[in-house]
């Protein structure tokens, strides 16, 4: 983690339990714990896959966990199965994430830090539709699934582009949309997403180990499950874009599609065929929060925690709450470390106007801002005196930017009020990246090859 400005014992402390949170998550330690051989036997958390029945392995996937979960599937097989099994495969990634493996491709995908589909990603999803079907009965297919595979994986059905499949991902983004109602209407266009991989699949198996980035774990939302059965209707993606106002906006050929599929007599069959699916979550915002409690404890903290089980609301509102919560932890007698772990939205300013940042870094500015605001109500009590907060993006990315998050304290306030920053504009312009650049208050991990949502830390002095 890359941090050049000095910092308290306590703003060290809140850095270390973030990262101890990503470190539990890490996509290399989550595959070690839940696939292992045993003998002649394959062992995919508690399910046995005898491997003298298996002829061929194959491992496909797309996330931003991808690579660190592909390197640990050749580890764990080691090089005699690989030889054996014929192991190959092909996995979408982000390009910052690609490196050589041994028998299993790791496929550039997307630009580092653009969370958008791209011409690489059709073209790398297309060979892994290609290559699962070519698979036999007496194959095994393991997939490789983690947060931001959506993005990873596009496979525009017939008659809908790339580029409105870009449109609508930019335009339900940038209007606030939860993950569950950007999938609902992402699956509808798409070939390979809500099952559309394991019906293509030919393989006798298929074993999706998954890391979720979306709270509560719903699998038929994580990278919108391109494994698992899809319940979701034209219906339902229609119901979306006309909540957001999208029909003036996005091209007509989306509307088109939806309607005529909502209008079909012979609905398509969504099931997933004749593959035996295991779908197993490895991984999720739960483990990375019980991680960074311990580390928290470890550290000699009274600590609470709470990871979110349903989408969030406005990253500033987060951002609020939680700056009112460590003024209240500071000036009273429990807990002195809170850990939460979620994924709130951001409602982007205009194009013309707008600056650079993420939502966690959004939400550390708005608490700034709070803060700034109970100072002018209290006269002559420091504005985060003792009070450090934190968010972090677990995959080390935080909107188009390379930073994981941002965190404040006494020192980082302090700064900025010398330098004259004027917060509101910052944060009405979600230009939070150049506000805490120059005050070394940004936390830089580069790819952490996973990613489980946020994790946010509040840790006070007395």
């Amino acid at each position: 983690m890359q941090n050049n400005q000095p910092t308290s014992l306590v703003t060290q402390h809140a850095l270390q339990i973030w990262q101890a949170g990503v470190d539990a998550v890490r996509s290399e330690r989550l595959i070690g714990e839940n696939l292992s051989v045993d003998g002649s036997t394959l062992l995919v958390g508690e399910e046995v896959v005898e491997l003298d029945s298996i002829e061929r392995i194959i491992v496909v996937g797309a996330g931003k966990a991808g690579a660190g979960m592909a390197a640990a599937v050749e580890d764990v097989l080691g090089p005699r199965l690989m030889n054996e099994k014929r192991l190959s495969g092909w996995v979408n990634v982000p390009d910052d994430c690609v490196r050589e493996l041994q028998t299993i491709k790791l496929h550039g995908a997307r630009p580092a830090g653009i969370n958008e589909p791209t011409q690489a990603g059709a073209d790398g999803a297309a060979e892994i539709l290609k290559l699962v079907h070519s698979l036999g009965p007496r194959d095994l297919c393991i997939c490789l699934i983690s947060g931001g595979g959506s993005a990873l994986l596009p496979a525009p059905v017939e008659g809908i582009s790339l580029d409105d499949k870009l449109a609508v991902t930019r335009f339900l983004s940038g209007a606030g949309a939860n993950i569950e109602e950007l999938n609902a209407v992402r699956k509808q266009l798409s070939s390979i997403k809500g099952g559309g991989l394991a019906r293509a699949c030919g393989a006798g198996r298929l074993v999706s180990l998954i890391i979720s980035d979306v709270l509560g774990d719903p699998l038929d939302v994580i990278a919108s499950g391109p494994t698992v059965s899809d319940n979701s209707t034209p219906e339902e993606a229609l119901a979306v874009l006309e909540r957001f106002g999208a029909a003036e906006v996005l091209p007509a050929s989306i509307f088109v599609y939806l309607e005529k599929a909502r209008a079909a007599t012979h609905k398509d069959d969504r099931s997933l065929g004749n593959c035996q699916v295991t779908n197993l979550v490895i991984g999720n915002n739960a483990l990375a929060v019980d991680a960074a409690g311990a580390e928290a404890e470890r550290l000699g903290y009274s600590h609470a925690m709470q990871s979110a089980v349903e989408p969030e609301g406005l990253a500033e509102d987060i951002g609020r709450h939680l700056g009112r919560m460590a003024v209240s932890m500071r000036d009273g007698t429990g807990p002195d470390c809170l850990i939460s772990g979620g994924e709130p939205v951001v409602k982007l300013a205009e194009a013309a106007l707008r600056g650079r940042g993420g939502r966690n870094q959004q939400l550390v500015l708005a608490a700034l801002e709070l803060l700034l605001e109970k100072d002018k109500s209290q006269s002559g009590q420091f504005p985060g005196r003792d009070i450090v907060i934190l968010s972090g993006g677990t995959d080390g990315e935080d909107g188009p930017t390379d930073a994981a998050g941002a965190f404040l304290d006494e020192t980082v306030i302090a700064t900025a009020v010398q330098k004259g920053l004027n917060v509101s504009d910052f944060l009405n312009r979600n230009d939070a990246y150049n506000f805490f650049g120059p005050l070394d208050a940004l936390i830089k991990t580069g790819p952490t090859h996973t990613n489980v949502c946020d994790i946010r830390v509040v840790v006070v002095g007395r």
